[in-house]
């Protein structure tokens, strides 16, 4: 059987990868990896501790939440597995939100860096932040994780005063495949979009900044 791909089928199964690949609940962890391979001092944290910090992160805030959507979705406590409305998003996102607030708590708790410490606040209190805005406005979360993405190199950048100009570029370029798919996808308007990346930004600054 032959397959034809039209310009538009092509333009949107691109945009689906880029949601998939870059969706919400991989950035923190994209953000923990980013701070490991950057020209500054976490550069050097022992590959043990690298390892510890990215399977607690995946764990907790990436497997435990996926666990609970067939759940959801058997409870119809969401009706669609995209979640694309804001009263489906209501529950799934107060779980992510303990699960952070979870992981945050553990990671208070470690003898790690403190600028470690502060982004995994920040991405807790963002969480906590978007449940608050979804009860009343439609943010885009994808545009959220990767507003937060540009924060975290901002401030490393800021803090380190190292130059990462590159590792700024590349978080840009990234931010911007995902507020376009999100657009061609019709999941969200302009607005949506923008509001959405400015808050993940705003947040992730303003939380390292104050705990630095």
């Amino acid at each position: 059987m032959t397959i034809y791909f039209t310009q538009e089928n092509l333009k949107s199964l691109l945009a689906k990868v880029v949601t998939v690949v870059f969706h919400p609940l991989f950035m923190p962890v994209y953000g923990l990896i980013l701070i490991f391979i950057t020209p500054t001092l976490y550069y050097y944290l022992p590959s043990e501790v690298k390892r510890i910090l990215i399977l607690i992160l995946i764990v907790n805030n990436i497997l435990l939440p996926v666990a609970l959507i067939p759940f959801f979705r058997y409870r119809k406590i969401i009706n669609s597995w995209t979640m694309g409305s804001r009263g489906d998003r209501i529950i799934p996102l107060i779980a992510v939100s303990v699960f952070y607030s979870f992981t945050s708590f553990m990671m208070m708790r470690f003898s790690i860096p403190v600028l470690i410490k502060a982004y995994f606040f920040s991405v807790s209190l963002l969480s906590l932040s978007i449940l608050a805005i979804n009860f009343f406005y439609k943010i885009s979360i994808h545009s959220a994780g990767a507003g937060a993405l540009t924060g975290l190199v901002t401030m490393l950048w800021i803090v380190m005063g190292v130059n990462l100009g590159w590792f700024l570029i590349l978080v840009i370029i990234i931010s911007g495949l995902v507020m376009t798919s999100r657009l061609m996808l019709n999941t969200h308007n302009p607005a949506q979009v923008y509001s959405g990346y400015l808050t993940g930004l705003a947040v992730v600054v303003v939380v390292m900044l104050f705990i630095q």
